[in-house]
């Protein structure tokens, strides 16, 4: 759904500023020593000069995109409804500096509003409408890059994860938590397992590790099965999934369209370990994808935003940012590889009041499907 915004424009002048540009220079002057306002200069021809002497793998280890996608994003920014297009007298901020500014931002864990702003020579309010209006400009294209795979589509993925071990699952589920910094409203139900305050993130992703699913914004402190019961593709992944299913870990119900593995009990018989074992091996490639997304775009490890609504959409801009890079094969360089073990947070499902009894069943006879095809003959 389309968020509709009052698009302000964006200026940047060495000479005028608007009435807010003066108030923080201002008050930055009243609190701030001489000595560290001389430190703090503007990066004046950042954009202009500096970031055009990149090479290609520069450019790619300092904005997480290749060129080629940056081009496409600030062609399709310059003609949103999100880029100002009355001319008010003041500088304006190019489309190219604005995309570049933010994949800045985004790209950098310890990146702060003033650090983006005085290296792309910016004011911190004309910085705060960018990253406003290229987050929402990005988010809402997410329907048009996280999109669920097609019938051909399902049909090939399917084909990789039988290669893997596991017919007939065509993706795999699970959630992460982003943190955030302790919201003023409802603090409490933010506060996740691990004592931080987070918000949950659902995705779902296939074979080449691109999300075709995700659903953000509950609290941290609700747990992986409930935000599924919640979730639009709960109700819509038979419709979804039809003869296929996905993965997931056990905070998951069990049904016939979303695969769990079984419980250890301690009588766990072999042809259930060997469908627990393959089912792991393909979860692997949910806890990679969350690694990478993370990792291109460290600001996920912890957004400082103050608005819980523009958080949730600087995320879900991440993920869309996500699968450009997978689609135009943006390898991650060295710095991007070596990702961090995800946070796992299994709550164990009561399977006789969460899970769905045909879906029990249905796990039975795959899991034996599975062992039959590992049995020697």
């Amino acid at each position: 759904m389309e968020i509709d915004l009052d698009v302000t424009l964006f200026s940047s002048s060495s000479s005028s500023s608007s009435s807010s540009e003066d108030d923080v220079d201002v008050f930055l002057n009243a609190i701030l020593p001489f000595e560290h306002l001389q430190d703090c200069i503007k990066n004046e021809l950042f954009v202009e000069e500096t970031v055009q002497l990149y090479s290609d793998e520069q450019f790619t280890k300092h904005f997480r995109l290749s060129r080629k996608i940056v081009d496409l994003l600030k062609a399709e920014f310059e003609t949103s409804e999100y880029f100002p297009k009355k001319d008010t007298g003041f500088t304006r901020v190019t489309s190219e500096k604005c995309i570049l500014a933010f994949l800045w931002f985004i790209g950098n864990e310890g990146a702060t509003y003033r650090d983006v702003a005085d290296r792309f020579n910016l004011s911190m309010s004309t910085l705060h409408g960018i990253i406003e209006k290229v987050t929402y400009f990005l988010s809402n294209r997410s329907k048009q890059f996280i999109v669920w795979p097609s019938i051909q589509e399902r049909v090939e993925i399917e084909s990789e994860f039988a290669n893997m071990g596991f017919p007939g699952a065509i993706g795999v589920i699970d959630g992460t938590h982003i943190k955030i910094d302790r919201p003023a409203e409802d603090s409490e139900s933010y506060l996740n397992k691990k004592k931080y305050h987070s918000i949950h993130m659902q995705i779902i992703c296939d074979d080449k590790r691109k999300i075709r699913d995700v659903f953000v914004g509950y609290p941290g402190s609700v747990y992986d099965a409930r935000v599924f019961r919640k979730s639009p593709i709960s109700q819509s992944l038979p419709e979804l999934c039809q003869n296929f299913y996905i993965l997931g870990d056990s905070a998951y119900p069990c049904l016939v369209n979303l695969l769990t593995p079984y419980k250890d009990t301690g009588n766990v018989t072999n042809e259930q370990k060997n469908f627990n074992l393959k089912l792991s091996r393909c979860r692997i490639l949910i806890e990679h994808t969350i690694g990478l997304l993370k990792q291109r775009f460290r600001q996920l490890f912890h957004i400082k935003c103050r608005s819980i609504e523009l958080t949730c959409h600087i995320i879900r801009a991440c993920c869309v940012l996500h699968n450009l890079c997978i689609e135009n094969d943006v390898a991650p360089n060295a710095h991007h590889e070596e990702m961090e073990a995800q946070d796992v947070d299994l709550q164990e499902n009561n399977e006789e009041d969460e899970d769905n009894h045909v879906g029990l069943n249905y796990r039975n006879y795959v899991a034996a499907m599975l062992h039959i095809r590992c049995v020697p003959r």
